[in-house]
């Protein structure tokens, strides 16, 4: 800035902060992590993962630096240039507000122009959180002509990136004073050798974008606006001011950062466990960086797991999004974009499996992955239903105390198939009475096209029950469910009575659920038959005995159920 002009200019006084309205199209300060975007928060925006900062603080102390004499921390040791014309006239020096008052000889600077340079560092400091008295930037103080298209800094050695094609992003914190006269406008690129791409759809101009005003000085955090997917394994940082005059062009620069701002890829299935043949879907969140630039171009490819299919069902909300998966095929190909502010979007697959396992995918099966990072491990069951089959002949239920359940045969919760068996040759029930031979069966049985069904039967001969009240040659309970390919169930039964009395009437073809009383002792129900809720099992008792004392016997008792997957069996 001119002799002339600098009379204009305001000092810095107490700090003092205003809010301004950012200029749309260069977003807000965003954190930024220290690895790559981990898996595990679909649809929440994750900071972008750093590669590269500098903070022009590395062996720095109250003595000034030229930007091209300046090396940065290892690992990288960045070294910079700037063009010639540029590092005259009070610009191109690391300082910070702990340097001598005197500026460095040579640097083109007068006393009053460095004090402005040293506060603008200062400014830069407590915008970012650290220090107002010893921060370090690069700083301007534009004491001629410099002339358009300057290059500010440039890196010496291209700086490493995250292997694959990757959305690199640009950040950097500016602070600017004298904006009544002509203000800097920062152009940004990223170098792939000698290719330049713009990181920013226009020049930064801080007196202009700046969201707060610091001690008179425009100051904020510029974020790249959208993101470049990046197909090097290096890249460099030009900064190019377009703005020729020494007629204010008072500026200073810090917190140089190269992110990765690619959006983070989660998987899921929905539902699980699933009946073998049916479907679960299969979905895709693509989930952008914090900073919410706009991400076009990503795509990848991921191979199922082997024995689970596509179904040819597919969806996505993504912008210009496709999901390509066949029917019967192993393998999903995704692509879209991410628009600017969108935090994520979804591709979904609907899938299928004609065999019972769990299947596992994870990023392993991911190829031609473009602009993404790889999501963790996500599982889909599909499994059979679950057989629950039982039966015995007698049990008693009483205050003091309980006999049974007598030749029990059971078929637990089971997904495959099973038979059990049992019988005894006599039955004493006490007080109450006794039977004969008893023979139980539970099983699970898978038929030839792969259709399920659970039975149990339980017959119990020679039943003399309260002194001769009840009597039978033979009573049997009979419970079956059968299972179709859409993982429905009908549970029937059926009970046989041979020569059944109670109170010495003969009980014939009874309905289900007959209760009979004999005054002053029991109420017998025949043919009791309850089906669970929800339909998919019963209960079937021949004969139930409920006597005035509060004791109850159950007489040849039959219990399936056939249950989906994830579902709860049934208990007695």
């Amino acid at each position: 800035m001119s002799t002339m002009r600098r009379r204009l200019t305001e000092r810095f006084g107490s700090v003092g902060i205003s809010i301004a309205v950012a200029v749309a199209g260069l977003t807000a300060p965003f954190a930024v992590g220290n690895a790559q975007a981990a898996p595990g928060t679909p649809g929440v925006p994750q900071a972008p993962a750093a590669i590269f900062a500098e903070g022009f603080e590395n062996g720095q102390g109250a003595t000034p630096t030229l930007l091209t004499n300046y090396t940065g921390a290892p690992p990288v040791g960045e070294t910079y240039t700037a063009d010639p014309a540029w590092l005259t006239a009070c610009n191109g020096w690391v300082t910070s507000p702990a340097a001598p008052t005197t500026p460095p000889a040579g640097s083109g600077c007068v006393p009053g122009d460095w004090a402005q340079v040293k506060n603008l560092a200062g400014v830069l400091g407590q915008w970012s959180g650290g220090s107002s008295t010893t921060n370090h930037a690069v700083t301007a103080y534009t004491a001629g002509n410099p002339g358009a298209g300057k290059v500010q800094l440039e890196t010496a050695t291209p700086i490493p990136l995250p292997a694959g094609r990757r959305f690199i992003a640009f950040s950097v914190d500016i602070a600017e004073v004298n904006c009544f006269a002509n203000h800097s406008k920062f152009s940004f690129y990223l170098l792939d050798g000698n290719q330049a791409t713009p990181a920013f759809t226009r020049p930064i101009e801080a007196c202009v974008d700046a969201t707060t005003t610091i001690g008179g000085a425009r100051v904020g955090t510029f974020t790249s606006n959208g993101a470049v997917l990046f197909a090097g394994n290096q890249a460099g940082i030009r900064l190019v001011n377009e703005q020729p005059s020494g007629t204010g062009n008072d500026v200073a620069f810090d917190n140089v950062k190269l992110v990765d701002a690619s959006p983070q890829v989660d998987i899921g299935f929905a539902p699980t466990p699933v009946l073998t043949g049916g479907t679960s879907t299969l979905t895709f969140t693509i989930t952008n960086t914090n900073e919410l630039g706009a991400k076009p171009g990503w795509s990848f490819s991921d191979a199922l797991p082997a024995g689970l299919k596509a179904t040819g069902a597919t969806t996505t909300t993504c912008d210009a999004g496709s999901v390509v998966a066949p029917a019967g095929g192993g393998s999903v190909d995704v692509s879209g974009n991410l628009t600017a502010g969108q935090e994520s979007c979804t591709a979904q697959v609907q899938v299928t499996s004609a065999a019972r396992g769990t299947y596992t995918n994870c990023a392993a099966g991911f190829t031609n992955v473009v602009g993404v990072s790889l999501p963790g491990c996500a599982s889909v069951v599909f499994d059979t239903m679950r057989f629950d089959a039982h039966a015995y002949g007698a049990a008693l239920k009483s205050p003091l105390a309980n006999i049974g359940p007598i030749a029990p045969s059971d078929v637990t919760c089971s997904n495959v198939a099973a038979v059990d068996t049992d019988n005894v040759a006599t039955v004493s029930l006490g007080v109450v009475g006794n039977a004969g031979v008893v023979t139980t069966r539970a099983e699970g049985t898978i038929d030839v096209n792969g259709l399920q069904r659970a039975n149990a039967r339980a017959q119990t001969a020679g039943v003399n029950l309260l002194g001769g009240l009840v009597t039978a040659d033979v009573v049997e309970a009979v419970a079956t469910v059968q299972g179709d390919a859409n993982g429905g169930a009908t549970p029937t039964g059926s009970v046989e009575l041979a020569n059944l009395r109670v109170a010495g009437v003969p009980v014939v073809n009874p309905n289900v659920n007959v209760d009979i009383t004999i005054p002053l002792v029991a109420t017998v129900r025949v043919n009791e038959r309850v089906v669970d809720p929800g339909g998919r099992g019963i209960t079937v008792n021949a004969l139930r005995i409920t006597l005035l004392s509060g004791v109850s016997v159950v007489v040849s008792h039959a219990r399936v159920a056939l249950t989906l997957p994830g579902a709860t069996c049934p208990t007695a």
